[in-house]
């Protein structure tokens, strides 16, 4: 699961890592290994999770008064996020040509080589743009391999995408079509409400959610999906 502050500067940042917070914990409540890869990409170890993550692919809007805000205005601010199964062996093939390489010291509290050696690794696909960051392992080439994977499942689903929307109108169920550009959600502070524009449903007690408390939310969507229904995204 990868998290990207969008629009709101400072404010989006921290929305973006309330988010990767309380993935955290609606993990841990179901027993789900995690592992923070790089700042806002988690892993996630469990046969059952991207079948419960996958729909959260998508712009998540947040309105609330910021902390630092001395006036009281609300201030509106989005994170996007994008939800990829890592496969043991990858469909994709990648011409190593294509890739560029970055070195980099990784960063945070951690054994003696941490900021002394350059383990960290930033692998950029050059036809795409894509970029992806590992950090978390502790020698360069299982950074490198790990961050392969992560590349090898965003150019998995870019195909996948291109696919959907070149075939989108034969498809029964679907919800949106994944991209990240589409608003999903929306986190209402002062209103205490959250509400999914796919299922114009909307759920309160937004302490409990952000705390993890977010099983209603994946299991109407889940419930909408198994139930054939068409759930068209508000972009």
């Amino acid at each position: 699961m990868e998290l990207r502050a969008g629009a709101g500067g400072n404010e989006a940042a921290i929305f973006a890592r309330d988010l990767k917070e309380m993935y955290q914990k609606y993990a841990e409540s179901r027993g789900w290994k995690t592992r923070i890869l790089d700042d806002l990409t988690l892993e996630i170890t469990s046969p059952d999770a991207y079948d419960a993550l996958r729909y959260e692919t998508g712009v998540h809007r947040v309105q609330r008064i910021p902390l630092t805000e001395k006036s009281g205005r609300v201030h509106t601010s989005t994170a996007s996020i994008a939800v990829l199964p890592i496969r043991a062996k990858s469909k994709m093939e990648i011409n190593p040509a294509d890739i560029k390489m970055e070195f980099s010291r990784s960063g945070g509290a951690g054994g003696q080589n941490v900021n002394k050696v350059e383990t960290a690794v930033r692998l950029v696909h050059i036809p795409t743009g894509i970029d992806v960051r590992s950090s978390s392992e502790r020698s360069q080439q299982a950074n490198r391999e790990k961050a392969l994977q992560i590349l090898s499942a965003k150019l998995e689903q870019l195909q996948e995408e291109k696919e959907v929307k070149e075939h989108a109108a034969e498809r029964k169920a679907q919800i949106g079509t994944g991209d990240r550009s589409e608003k999903i959600r929306t986190y209402n502070f002062l209103q205490d409400r959250v509400t999914d524009h796919r299922l114009k449903e909307s759920w309160h007690n937004l302490p409990k959610i952000m705390a993890g408390g977010i099983d209603d939310l994946i299991e109407a969507l889940r419930s909408r999906e198994r139930d054939g229904e068409s759930l068209a995204s508000i972009a």
